[in-house]
């Protein structure tokens, strides 16, 4: 599987940007997609995952009601919908996926198999 993260930018707190994850390679049964994040200075955290199948999603509970993740099966794309972002928010976002991930696993990067390049943003007036 093949990841690959774009839609970094720098954006003005209050301000939105969409991330997107193409992703290519291997059929994709049973595959969630996370996305991760990781400030300078500071471990990785999770942000929120979907799966491929259904679309359950789940969410770091500080992020809940400012980002949403959503899928296009057809571009084989998954998303991350950031809207009033804060300075805090900084960090190089990258998506994950995995395979056959249990929901209380969705969180765990460890649960992750492969990795795209990570694209940076910025929030900063």
């Amino acid at each position: 599987v093949q990841l690959q993260a774009s839609g970094g930018g720098l954006v003005q707190p209050g301000g939105s940007l969409r991330l997107s994850c193409a992703a290519s390679g291997r059929t994709f049964t049973d595959v969630v997609m996370g996305w991760f994040r990781q400030a300078p200075g500071r471990e990785r955290e999770f942000v929120a995952a979907i799966r491929w199948s259904g679309g359950t999603t789940s969410y770091a509970d500080s992020l809940k009601g400012r980002f949403a993740v959503s899928k296009d099966m057809t571009k084989k794309t998954v998303y991350l919908q950031m809207n009033s972002l804060k300075p805090e928010d900084t960090a190089v976002y990258s998506c994950a996926a995995g395979f056959r991930i249990i929901y209380s696993n969705f969180g765990e990067s460890s649960s992750y198999n492969y990795w795209g390049q990570g694209t940076l943003v910025t929030v900063s007036s």
